[in-house]
């Protein structure tokens, strides 16, 4: 990847963001824990706050990989015949699903 590409960069953070999401765990809170008399609902004590995280499998993160690239080759041709800087847009994303389709084979099936 070349220094400084910004787009690169951006498309890869998405990514990442996408899969730390599928790995959250929605939590249910417990009335036996104890609660700051300072901030409303916030857990107190070592640890009160953290979640366990789920784990992916190869097949779960390459599936978010595929629909990461799916969105963006769904979004290009909107932005076709709008002016320039829908095309430099569309030029974008492109150049996103080039660097996110690398990670496809990283994560075969």
């Amino acid at each position: 990847m070349k220094a400084k590409d910004r787009v690169a960069a951006g498309a890869l953070r998405s990514v990442l963001g996408a899969i730390d999401n599928a790995e959250a765990v929605e939590t249910v809170p417990t009335s036996s824990a104890a609660t700051s008399e300072h901030v409303a609902a916030a857990a107190v004590g070592v640890g009160a706050s953290e979640a366990q995280r789920r784990t992916l499998t190869a097949g779960q993160v390459r599936a978010i990989v595929e629909l990461e690239i799916n969105d963006r080759r769904a979004a290009i041709p909107a932005f076709a015949g709008h002016g320039d800087r829908a095309e430099q847009r569309a030029a974008a994303l492109q150049h996103e699903i080039d660097v996110l389709l690398p990670l496809l084979d990283e994560w075969s099936a």
